[in-house]
Formats: C-alpha cells, sequence, structure tokens
C-alpha cells in the first residue's frame, strides 16, 4: 500500500476540509429517504471519519 507524505499543514488543510465536508455531508444523510442509498451514505460516513481519526494521530 503505498504511503502519502504530508507536511503538518497540508494534513490539517485536509482534515479541515474532510470535517467542513463530513458536515455537508450528514445533511445529506439526513435528508435521503432511500434506505439503499442511506446505508451507502452511512458507510461513506464512518471511512471520512476513520480517515479524520487517522489524520488527527497523524499529528
Amino acid at each position: 500500500m503505498p504511503n502519502l507524505e504530508l507536511t503538518a499543514a497540508e494534513r490539517d488543510m485536509l482534515r479541515d476540509i474532510l470535517k467542513n465536508y463530513l458536515s455537508d455531508f450528514r445533511m445529506e444523510i439526513s435528508q435521503t429517504d432511500t434506505p439503499d442509498y442511506r446505508a451507502q451514505l452511512k458507510d461513506q460516513e464512518a471511512m471520512l471519519n476513520k480517515i479524520i481519526d487517522k489524520l488527527g494521530k497523524a499529528m
């Protein structure tokens, strides 16, 4: 698996962008009526949270 090396500033910016996106993403989940699509979005939300956590621990 390839590694991605980021400077502290790049990592912080990426984490902030993902947090902002996650906020908007949660609104989309709440407005979704299709159960299968909602489940797919929930899985993506979980993955985003994992990535954000990993970026936070990389400090």
